[in-house]
Parts: structure tokens; C-alpha cells; sequence
């Protein structure tokens, strides 16, 4: 098999034009490189290696299931009734892994375990959500509410969750007086 021109340009690096933000538009696969069955190479490349060195061998043939294991620390844990409560606190999430984790860690607790949200701004805009046409984001709290989270704020969080008596302390009213007005 010969290369036109055209096609061994397409793996050629355009390492200098990627880094200045500007990227080549990425040519389509030409038809002469679908497989007997009508299926296409994931790249040229895989096309001309299976067309000549490694004809002999099967092309995407076999799945690999895998799991990528990570550890989730929760914030605060507590048994309430039959229930084990994990409590995480969030100012703010920053990003998407950092929020999709949290689905997966939901998918896989125990049935007697859940992962319960305390926002210190549940109306705080997601971070990356676009606007709606009524100038609004996308909520912490609408995201917890829509992927099956409960939810709380400092003030609507459970008295028989908490320490209400803290509640009264001269130092709690201090940091909530300073907090109100960082945010204004």
C-alpha cells in the first residue's frame, strides 16, 4: 500500500500549531480505509499497520473491563438511627471531576450508608454551567437534588443532627457576622 501525500501529512505532529491554541482540523478517515465489514480504523495509523505488518492479526476483537479504585474520605460520619450519615461540607465545588466523583461514590455505598451535602451556599452556580435564558446557573443544591442527594445549609440542617447549643455561643455569632459581611 502507497501513501498519498495528503494522508502522510495527517501524521505529521502539529505539536508547534496545538500549542498556540490554533489546531489543524482533523481530516476524515478516507473510505479505502474501512474494513472488510464496513467498520472504520479508530486512526490511518492502525489501518496501515493492520494492512501490512500486522495483517495477521484480529482488529479490535476483544473488551477489556476496568476499574480505576480510588479512596473517598468523607468529612464528618455518623450513625443516625440504622442509617450511617456521611456528612461532606462544600464551600464550592471547583470542577467537574470533582463533583462526578461524588456520583460514583454514591453508586457504590453500602444500602445502609448515605452521602448527605452541607452547603455553606447552596445557590452558589456550578462551576462550568451555562446560563439559562432566564440568567440563572445551575445550583449546588439542583445539582445534589437532580443526581438523588439530600442536602443542607447551616440553617436548615437538622437540630438532632447538631450541637444547637453552639449555636448560642458568642464565638458562633462572631463568625457568621464576619462571614455575612465578606459576602456582601
Amino acid at each position: 500500500m502507497s501513501l498519498t501525500p495528503r494522508i502522510v501529512g495527517c501524521l505529521i505532529s502539529t505539536r508547534k500549531k496545538a500549542s498556540s491554541g490554533w489546531r489543524k482540523p482533523r481530516v476524515p478517515r478516507p473510505k479505502k480505509y474501512l474494513k472488510p465489514d464496513g467498520s472504520k480504523y479508530d486512526s490511518i495509523w492502525e489501518a496501515v499497520l493492520h494492512e501490512s505488518i500486522l495483517k495477521d492479526w484480529e482488529h479490535h476483537t476483544d473488551y477489556v473491563s476496568y476499574v480505576i479504585e480510588h479512596k473517598y474520605e468523607p468529612d464528618f460520619v455518623r450513625t443516625i438511627g440504622k442509617k450511617k450519615i456521611l456528612l461532606e461540607s462544600k464551600g464550592r465545588f471547583w470542577d467537574f471531576q470533582e463533583y462526578n466523583k461524588y456520583v460514583w461514590v454514591k453508586k457504590h455505598l453500602p444500602k445502609n450508608t448515605e452521602l448527605v451535602f452541607l452547603f455553606a451556599n447552596p445557590s452558589a452556580p456550578m462551576p462550568g454551567a451555562k446560563r439559562r435564558k432566564d440568567g440563572t446557573k445551575r445550583s449546588h443544591a439542583e445539582w445534589a437534588t437532580a443526581n438523588g442527594f439530600r442536602w443542607f445549609s447551616e440553617d436548615t440542617i437538622p437540630d438532632s443532627w447538631i450541637d444547637v447549643a453552639a449555636k448560642d455561643t458568642e464565638e458562633y455569632k462572631k463568625r457568621n457576622d464576619k462571614l455575612n459581611l465578606e459576602m456582601q
